[in-house]
């Protein structure tokens, strides 16, 4: 039996992932959380073998609870499952430790078998984030911009190329209008960019609206 937690703090999407595996023989969720601390202590008590775990949460990201997990719990199989395309966070998941990445708009037999694929020890490697290590190993250090950026940092670039105001941005992840700014500064510093309106027109070229 693949014993699962589900991690995401959309109540919906929870639900909905939990009706997709437990229709699935061989399979059973056994806990989910809504927050990066609620997964940390429920891992922490929990025997589970496969993590599915969402990138976005309001205070701390995916990313970082997959640093930690790795740190306390290296045995847990993680499956990234997230709404960003591969291209943002695929590859970065995958040197975090994850062992698959699915984006949320893939089809639920894709969940099935990432979920079964790591269990058994392997990595789940969709066409997409297949050609994306291609690429990397053929041009290391071909990095886009968006590509040198945080977690945090890419959320608040979708956020900002979204038009969303500063203080809107603040209120929506949990943190102060002067963390915004702040990691605004460092991704202007990171991209080559002086100004609001290239990070907007850069998010809006590249597809990385939310």
């Amino acid at each position: 039996m693949i014993k699962v937690i589900i991690a995401d703090d959309h109540e919906l999407m929870r639900e909905g992932v939990k009706k997709i595996l437990r229709r699935e023989p061989g399979i059973r969720v056994i806990g989910e959380a809504a927050s990066v601390d609620e997964l940390l202590r429920l891992a922490g008590t929990c025997d589970a073998d496969v993590l599915v775990l969402d990138i976005n949460f309001p205070v701390r990201s995916g990313l970082d609870a997959l640093v930690e997990l790795q740190r306390v719990r290296p045995a847990l199989a993680v499956v990234m499952l997230s709404m960003y395309s591969e291209d943002r966070f695929a590859l970065r998941a995958l040197k975090a430790g994850a062992a698959g990445y699915v984006n949320k708009a893939s089809a639920a037999e894709e969940l099935v078998e990432a979920v079964r694929k790591v269990a058994g020890g392997g990595r789940h490697l969709s066409p997409a984030v297949a050609g994306l290590l291609a690429r990397e190993v053929e041009n290391p250090t071909g990095l886009a911009p968006h590509g040198k950026l945080s977690a945090r940092e890419s959320q608040i670039l979708s956020l900002i190329g979204s038009g969303k105001s500063v203080k809107l941005i603040a209120s929506q992840l949990s943190i102060t209008v002067n963390t915004v700014n702040t990691h605004r500064a460092r991704m202007l510093k990171k991209m080559g960019m002086r100004a609001n309106s290239e990070l907007i027109r850069y998010a809006i070229e590249h597809g990385l609206i939310e």
